[in-house]
């Protein structure tokens, strides 16, 4: 494995990294970063949880002058928490380069964000509000030289196409362009070709069909007290939990049900203002509660260390959508569980769902091989609590209460007590 420095990275940007705890590039890192710095386009396939921010992070600031025309670098995410995110991360490595990063999402102060982000080197932004911001006239994209689209592939989902073809538009046609996505098959693959000038293609990690490799998954049966189901589960030996559902205000009746029924837990979805959505979520990745219900879109781009548990309350509507919410946890090589609650006449669309992601499962309802057997040999029958299968075993796990072993839990309270002393835990790198 190379260094940071043995691929071009400045002194300055290494000590920045040091300073936080991180010595090592990931894999994704690796293949990235020297294609970026020698200022080649990259097409890269790359699931969440990967290190894909600082992939093109470091180079971009590497690569930027700070007396040069702003802003230089521009990128795009499809939510405002990813677009958060990304700018905490890269803050440090900018600050020690001289440069400025704002973030340009909505919810905030149009004029403030405007002045902030005319002054600054790199922008971070959804398509909308900077759509919203160039609109003013406050500054333009005339000096953007370095143009990253994240998680470009969600971008399209959420019907950011326009927005974005528009925006890339704006950019000079001279640039170099970085585009990141879980998939580079269909509409994004193609989509990443036009933006792109004979690029560099790198593929790191599993496919969307195996992205949930390090994660066990259970399939367990909710009967009619759902909630009652969900409060067994959280009550066991865990960490950091987030219970995902499909709508806003089923997000809102299911908390107040939790703490109905003593559980610890808070809402985030796209009808929270800004101000609640991270108090939020500074609330859950401090400890202070244990358990955040989310919809999916309000959960894209959260990377909190110590998430040990997703639950799905309600079903995913499909494959990509389970393994956008499994990559809350098992990120950066640990491990976690997904747990999906499933009713009756849901086995079969969830039985199908496992065996397009070849999860092992005893579901009524697959198709798998023709013969009701799910991949791998799973026995058809009914899901129980035990349910669970893991990429790369030999077979099924089962057992009323299979949680992690106590020290999970423990390393987990440990992370959450540094998380609120504002450290991070040495050598951990940040979200992508």
């Amino acid at each position: 494995m190379q260094s940071f420095s043995q691929l071009g990275v400045s002194r300055a940007a290494v000590n920045a990294l040091s300073a936080g705890g991180i010595e090592q590039p990931f894999p994704i890192q690796e293949m990235v970063i020297g294609d970026v710095l020698a200022g080649h386009d990259v097409l890269v396939r790359s699931p969440t949880g990967s290190g894909k921010t600082l992939a093109f992070g470091i180079p971009i600031v590497d690569r930027i002058a700070s007396d040069g025309p702003r802003p230089a670098a521009l990128i795009l995410a499809p939510t405002r928490e990813l677009a958060n995110q990304i700018t905490e991360d890269l803050r440090p490595i900018a600050h020690a380069r001289a440069l400025r990063v704002t973030a340009v999402y909505g919810g905030v102060g149009l004029v403030n964000q405007g002045q902030n982000a005319a002054r600054s080197h790199i922008i971070v932004a959804t398509p909308g509000r900077l759509e919203d911001q160039l609109s003013r006239g406050v500054f333009t994209l005339d000096a953007v030289r370095m143009l990253v689209l994240d998680e470009a592939d969600r971008m399209l989902d959420m019907g950011f196409k326009p927005a974005v073809d528009r925006i890339v538009a704006a950019c000079p046609s001279q640039r170099q362009t970085m585009f990141f996505s879980a998939t580079l098959a269909g509409e994004a693959g193609a989509i990443a070709r036009r933006y792109t000038n004979d690029a560099r293609s790198h593929e790191n990690g599993p496919s969307a069909r195996h992205a949930a490799i390090e994660v066990e998954h259970r399939f367990v049966t909710a009967g009619e007290d759902r909630v009652g189901t969900l409060v067994e589960q959280l009550d066991g030996d865990r960490g950091l939990t987030i219970v995902f559902v499909r709508t806003k205000r089923g997000a809102d009746r299911l908390v107040k049900r939790l703490v109905a029924n003593g559980s610890n837990a808070v809402a985030m979805h796209g009808n929270k203002s800004q101000r609640q959505r991270e108090n939020a979520l500074a609330r859950f990745q401090s400890g202070a509660v244990d358990t955040l219900v989310a919809t999916d879109v309000a959960a894209r781009g959260i990377d909190v260390e110590g998430v040990t548990h997703v639950i799905n309350f309600d079903p995913p509507h499909d494959r990509d959508a389970y393994v956008h919410r499994v990559g809350r946890t098992g990120r950066a090589g640990r491990t976690g569980v997904a747990i999906t609650l499933v009713d009756r006449h849901q086995e079969a669309e969830i039985a199908s769902l496992a065996d397009a992601l070849e999860i092992e499962h005893e579901l009524k309802g697959s198709t798998h091989n023709g013969d009701g057997r799910a991949h791998g040999g799973a026995r058809q029958g009914r899901p129980s609590s035990g349910t669970a299968g893991r990429h790369g075993h030999d077979g099924p796990r089962s057992g009323p209460r299979a949680h992690k072993p106590r020290h999970a839990a423990t390393e987990a309270n440990q992370r959450r007590r540094r998380s609120r002393q504002g450290s991070r835990r040495a050598g951990t790198q940040p979200t992508g």
